[in-house]
């Protein structure tokens, strides 16, 4: 077992470069990437490391300058500096700069590796308090959904029966339905609101760390295992632990995760003492977990603990009633934000929203308003401005032509022709880096996966 970790390392000076690199990737078990310039490093901060060696005296952009640019973008990051100069003026600007600590060259390592490896557990302590801070910020209520709709009724009704017990529900629905939003509404209007809401994405994170994400790990457990962590089961005690995604997880974990719901008992990686925490547990999935049971690909008795209380959400295709009613609430909170407060939809743009069948659902839509918001020109959201897939849809529609189709002076491929080419676009950009791509598109692991079988997209080794 590794650690999940990334190191930038900027330095100039290849041989130093490669020291370090051998250090940080063979000696302590963190994955690094190397490069020769500031300008190359700030290129590349689209994927954020977990902490940055960089080099002082770089060509181009020095390092103070490469410092002060990454602190404006990620004030948290972990960057510490590195330099032959051993001067204590240029030494204190850096940590008045935010830097985390400064080496002069030839480098401790042995120095270097406590303080690399204190940062990194610092800047995950402080996401962690961030992430949660903003779960408490964030109660969801009944009347912070949007829906109009007799199928989301229901819905309601069914969180209404269930928010007080500590049975556990089963979330169902694509992608982009709101299954957290429910989970969310579950949490903060039942019992346990004054507890912790914990979210744990299974698809996000690697088999290999999901065990100790869920349950913790002893120090010296595996490798990268420097201290003790606590599990998403200890920290959400006398609340609720979301699992998304759940029909990802593998055989193995199905196994010690039904001994928790039927135990309430569970251990740390590496660990021999016997742990309980009082956690109410929802799950969510967008897989058919009633086919992945018929071929082996999920415990059954699991799932029969899981979909104790099932809650199925319909697609947004299913309530077309809510399309215009969340647009409008859509075009309301972007306008604002982008100050353009007068912005409204043209007659074709609604058309064309109400139309379009939706495949990401809510998600989709969200993210369909707030590119349109900033595409319009004037105070209306034309057809224009609205994403190429749902105008797309709508041209289609209307003359029954699968391919290609014309919208005025421009031919507009086919939905689906668009969307293999978006995964095939994505992957190109990351190098082939299919969680990258797949966090840049803002869908989940096992959908983009899905996505590439679908559209024969071989996997790059």
């Amino acid at each position: 077992m590794t650690s999940e970790r990334l190191v930038y390392i900027v330095d100039d000076e290849e041989a130093i470069a490669r020291l370090l690199e051998h250090w940080v990737s063979k000696k302590w078990g963190y994955p690094s990437r190397t490069f020769t310039s500031g300008e190359e490093c700030l290129e590349n901060l689209t994927v954020v490391p977990d902490a940055v060696l960089l080099d002082i005296m770089l060509p181009g952009i020095g390092g103070v300058e490469t410092l002060k640019e990454i602190k404006n973008r990620y004030q948290d990051l972990p960057v510490i500096m590195l330099s032959a100069q051993g001067k204590i003026d240029v030494a204190i600007e850096t940590l008045r700069l935010g830097a985390t600590d400064y080496f002069s060259k030839p480098v401790d390592f042995a120095k270097l590796e406590v303080s690399l490896k204190n940062a990194i557990q610092t800047h995950d302590l402080s996401r962690e308090v961030t992430r949660l801070r903003e779960a408490v910020e964030k109660p969801v209520h009944f009347d912070n959904i949007i829906s109009d709709s007799g199928a989301m009724q229901e819905v309601f009704k069914l969180v209404q029966k269930v928010k007080d017990s500590d049975i556990c529900v089963l979330v169902l629905g694509e992608s982009g339905t709101g299954k957290e939003l429910i989970a969310r509404a579950i949490h903060y209007n039942g019992n346990r609101k004054n507890g912790p809401f914990i979210v744990v994405n299974c698809a996000s994170i690697p088999r290999e760390l999901l065990e100790s994400e869920l349950f913790g790990h002893e120090k010296g457990s595996f490798t990268g295992a420097y201290q003790r962590r606590i599990g998403k089961f200890e920290q959400a005690n006398g609340g609720t632990l979301f699992l998304d995604e759940i029909g990802e997880l593998d055989h193995g974990l199905q196994a010690k995760l039904l001994r928790v719901i039927q135990s309430k008992e569970f251990e740390r990686v590496g660990g021999n003492e016997t742990l309980s925490s009082d956690v109410r547990l929802v799950s969510a999935t967008n897989r058919d977990l009633v086919k992945a049971v018929s071929q082996k690909e999920f415990r059954e008795d699991l799932y029969f603990r899981l979909a104790t209380f099932p809650i199925v959400l319909p697609p947004l295709r299913e309530r077309r009633s809510d399309i215009l009613l969340l647009a409008e609430h859509f075009i309301k909170r972007f306008s604002q934000e982008l100050s353009k407060p007068d912005l409204s939809f043209s007659k074709k743009a609604l058309k064309l929203l109400y139309d379009y069948p939706w495949p990401g659902n809510v998600r989709e839509l969200e993210n369909a308003i707030q590119r349109a918001t900033l595409m319009a020109d004037g105070n209306s959201i034309t057809d224009k401005d609205l994403p190429l897939a749902v105008v797309a849809f709508g041209s289609s529609d209307e003359s029954g032509a699968e391919s290609p189709l014309t919208v005025g002076a421009e031919t507009v491929r086919p939905l689906e022709k668009v969307k293999e080419e978006t995964i095939r676009e994505a992957l190109k950009a990351t190098e082939g880096n299919i969680v990258d791509a797949a966090r840049r598109l803002k869908i989940g692991r096992a959908t983009m996966y899905r996505l590439m079988k679908k559209y024969k997209i071989a996997e790059q080794r």
